[in-house]
């Protein structure tokens, strides 16, 4: 019988637990498939500990790749045996499990499981910042955080391609190095990005301001910017941010906020396709260069999730079942 992680109560890693699950024949445009890997995502905390609140018990995660075991009635487009990977469907912590056709792609022969796990939910939120949430291009400077973790290791050399002017922020004195490996032209610390943003730009601020860490940086992210300049928030790794006061933002500076999420981005089949295809396409030429993912053990999530919390991680981590 397959296994999957189930949350019965939210709170600490300590809730994760792995049980064995009845997994039956997939449905009207289902398929079933055996996973190789599981994407980890920060979301996954927020669902874990009730931020993002879901129907008790559940099973975590997103994202992931895996092999066609079997086709729903009707199913057309995909072939037993097929490899797939997905990145907006719940329920991800499962060795064996049932997807929606319409949600998954399908991967090329040059993209591997891991990576394909590793950079599908990452990878498309790049994608999707930087190309359609607020498209950049060379006359842009732009600031991002958590330059060292997954989201920016693959937006950060995109962003640079697309003719930006990078300032990467990190945590830590350690992560410097790996956010300049990335491409980022610039990197700061935490502690003091808003002065040195504004040293870097000559006391002008950035034109955007992406920041995935929320509470500790958001109203630093708005003080960063530029007249009429864009704060894309799109996570809260340090905690919900504070209400934000509109009057805060008009005046002469007159800044955009938005809170976009993925899962707005790639709702229609095309624009999931699109996505995905953009993504294999940066990869492919080497614009971005896939970090090899930290791996840990599907049933010893747990110790991953802590991993994680604590920023021990740099890049992507994968679950192997």
């Amino acid at each position: 019988m397959p296994h999957a992680i189930r949350v019965s109560k939210v709170g600490g890693p300590e809730v994760l637990e792995w049980t064995s699950v009845d997994v039956p024949p997939p449905g009207p445009g289902e398929v079933q498939l055996r996973h190789t890997a599981i994407g980890l995502n920060f979301i996954d905390v927020y669902h874990r500990t009730g931020l993002y609140p879901q129907p008790l018990p559940f099973t975590p995660g997103a994202e992931g790749a895996g092999v066609v075991t079997a086709l729903g009635p009707n199913v057309t487009g995909f072939t037993v045996g097929q490899r797939v990977a997905y990145a907006t469907i719940p329920g991800a912590y499962t060795e064996l499990r049932n997807a929606p056709v319409e949600k998954l792609i399908a991967l090329p022969p040059d993209i591997d499981d891991a990576t394909a796990a590793s950079v599908m939910l990452k990878g498309m939120t790049a994608e999707f910042l930087l190309n359609r949430c607020r498209p950049i291009g060379t006359n842009d400077t732009i600031l991002f955080h958590a330059a060292a973790g997954g989201v920016g290791q693959l937006a950060i050399p995109w962003a640079r391609h697309l003719g930006a002017t990078v300032i990467g922020v990190v945590g830590r004195e350690e992560k410097i190095a790996l956010a300049k490996a990335a491409g980022a032209h610039h990197v700061v610390l935490q502690a003091d990005f808003v002065a040195q943003a504004k040293a870097l730009t000559q006391g002008r601020g950035v034109d955007v301001v992406y920041d995935s860490v929320g509470k500790d940086t958001f109203l630093g992210s708005l003080d960063a910017l530029r007249s009429r300049g864009t704060l894309v928030s799109f996570g809260q790794s340090s905690g919900k941010a504070a209400p934000l006061d509109v009057n805060a933002i008009g005046g002469p500076r007159s800044l955009f906020v938005t809170r976009p999420s993925l899962f707005a981005y790639v709702s229609t089949r095309a624009e999931l396709e699109a996505s995905a295809t953009a993504l294999f396409d940066v990869i492919r030429r080497g614009v971005v260069k896939v970090p090899k993912p930290t791996t840990f053990p599907l049933r010893e999530v747990a110790a991953a999730h802590r991993a994680l919390e604590a920023r021990q991680t740099t890049g992507s981590v994968v679950l192997c079942p």
